[in-house]
């Protein structure tokens, strides 16, 4: 299994159930290192969405109580297990990543640690792929439409898949 693609990469590859085993490896490091509860720590991205093809870096969503009062012994243990804090400004949320090497030019996995809405909203989107496949068939054509693009990049690839996983948050909100 091949993970990692450098900064404005966008390759999709075939889903994989070593994806699954390489996010259930780092979730045990995760655990031992931080102490946090194994429900804190989650697999989300399209890696953890059943035959959908993806980028190939697990993404692993962390719940945290208070994003502002995050101890510095987690960073720092996350940081023994080769997991570095990036410069991202979102609301709510600190990301970090692991690269290959120590040139710092391929991420093969992230961490995201958020708060509680943004939090339901990430396990909502990944549940509701897994068990609709309309849904599922739907976010794939947007996938693979937009990573054949010519002069596509991350942020542009981001961007076009960002009304359609709004439209699937939107499903939880009007839930409940």
């Amino acid at each position: 299994m091949e993970l990692g693609l450098e900064k404005n990469e966008v390759k999709l590859f075939p889903y994989t159930a070593e994806w699954k085993k390489e996010f259930n490896r780092v979730k045990q490091q995760i655990i031992v290192v931080t102490g946090l509860g194994e429900n804190r720590i989650q697999h989300i991205g399209s890696t953890a969405i059943t035959n959908m093809p993806a980028k190939p870096i697990i993404d692993i969503l962390v719940g945290v109580d208070d994003i502002a009062n995050i101890d510095k012994s987690v960073f720092k243990a996350l940081q023994n297990i080769g997991f570095l804090r990036l410069r991202v400004e979102r609301p709510g949320e600190i990301v970090l990543a692991m690269f290959t090497d120590g040139t710092y030019e391929i991420k093969t996995h992230f961490i995201h640690m958020i708060e509680n809405e943004l939090w339901k909203n990430q396990l909502f989107f990944h549940n509701y792929l897994n068990s609709n496949a309309k849904a599922r068939d739907e976010y794939r054509m947007i996938k693979v439409n937009s990573a054949k693009l010519k002069d596509i990049n991350i942020n542009l690839y981001t961007d076009l898949k960002e009304p359609f996983v709004k439209r699937i948050f939107n499903k939880r909100i009007n839930k409940g």
